[in-house]
């Protein structure tokens, strides 16, 4: 298969601290549906150019995908299905969510909903990137998205499908501030950050908290180092999966042991491991990612420095949206810092002491934490600062 191709050729070189034996999800129903007509449309009210079926909102199904995270992974399954729910009640409309419980079930999950009628399949993540697209190459008549990833060809060449549209995250400018902000905040001199599998919509993050880190020490003279990335060599420490958070824990552990004080898992609900590993050390903070953790993660609010957001649910929604109002459109959406995509999560507890702390800001002066990141946020909106990776979106 091309994703399976292509996660060999993007994480074939990375060091893995370990090895992938994530335990299965719990067994649930394979699909659900929030209303009690799951069967949805029939093929006489699939999409079309015209948008949505001439019967009216009832008559209208979206339907979305889990990767094996599930949806309540307090990150961005999660994030994709509140979208889905808030498009359900604000127009009215059909949907039917399915969660699946390992990669095998991507294509008969989406194979699934294309043959219940769904207007819109919504794919949740890099994983379901083959599973979407060869949906959409034989349902030209039926719409698709796919979230954090684009579609490509069997030489991984990026391809458009007039009825397939991607939803990205350039999460990089959000990350750069989040490097910066964990930098100033460690008192050891040490952070860190982990994946779960190493795709572009994870390293993403990774490359960006390191050029931040980096920002911090070049205007500070400091010499705070990171663990877990090598953005130059795209090496770093993964996880293996997004579902076993014994590992994520593991990890963290060893890197608090190295003397890391702040540390963002980029990995799902991996996460959850690291922030219970860092909630038994006394003074290590979280950096979460996708949702705001001080919110999603609330078991662990008092150790959530900030979370590095991206808009999935308001992306999803507006999707939803203009399919139905018949004004789809494969053009990619890529969220940024500019049309607030991505961005920060609120500092919550930790407010006071991000403004206690200084440090030298772009203008080469002095100033609180706090409002040193937010120059930064409007030097990249205004495009004179540029947070360059190779995992950007295309």
């Amino acid at each position: 298969m091309r994703r399976v191709l292509k996660l060999a050729a993007l994480g074939a070189a990375a060091s893995l601290a370990l090895t992938a034996c994530g335990e299965a999800p719990e067994d649930n129903d394979t699909g659900t549906t929030n209303n009690d007509s799951g069967a949805g449309a029939t093929d006489d009210t699939a999409a079309t150019d015209d948008g949505a079926a001439a019967g009216g909102a009832e008559d209208f199904q979206a339907c979305m995908v889990s990767d094996s995270g599930g949806f309540d992974d307090q990150s961005f399954n999660q994030s994709g299905k509140e979208g889905l729910d808030a498009a359900a009640e604000s127009l009215g409309i059909e949907t039917t969510e399915v969660e699946s419980q390992s990669d095998a079930d991507y294509a008969s999950n989406v194979q699934n909903l294309v043959s219940q009628g769904c207007n819109l399949t919504i794919g949740v993540g890099f994983l379901l990137e083959d599973a979407i697209q060869e949906a959409a190459e034989q349902n030209p008549d039926t719409n698709f998205a796919l979230i954090d990833s684009a579609f490509s060809d069997e030489n991984f060449e990026p391809v458009e499908l007039d009825n397939a549209k991607p939803i990205l995250f350039n999460t990089a400018e959000a990350s750069f501030l989040a490097g910066y902000l964990a930098a100033g905040m460690s008192e050891t001199g040490t952070v860190a950050t982990f994946g779960g599998i190493q795709l572009p919509s994870v390293a993403i993050f990774m490359d960006g908290f390191a050029d931040g880190v980096d920002k911090y020490n070049e205007d500070n003279d400091a010499e705070v180092q990171l663990l877990g990335w090598d953005k130059e060599a795209q090496d770093g420490s993964f996880s293996g999966d997004f579902e076993n958070q014994a590992q994520g824990q593991t990890l963290t552990d060893q890197f608090i042991a190295q003397g890391a004080d702040v540390i963002m898992p980029v990995a799902g609900p991996v996460g959850l491991g690291a922030a219970a590993a860092a909630s038994d050390e006394d003074g290590v903070k979280i950096v979460w990612v996708d949702s705001d953790g001080y919110l999603t993660a609330s078991e662990y609010s008092d150790i959530m420095l900030t979370s590095v957001m991206k808009q999935i649910g308001p992306a999803v929604e507006d999707t939803i949206a203009q399919t139905y109002e018949g004004g789809f459109t494969n053009e990619p959406y890529v969220g940024t810092l500019e049309n607030d995509g991505v961005g920060l999560a609120p500092y919550h507890d930790f407010e006071d002491a991000v403004a206690e702390k200084t440090a030298v800001g772009p203008d080469g002066e002095e100033m609180p934490l706090n409002e040193v990141i937010d120059a930064y946020e409007e030097q990249i909106i205004s495009g004179e600062l540029t947070i360059e990776t190779p995992n950007a979106p295309q």
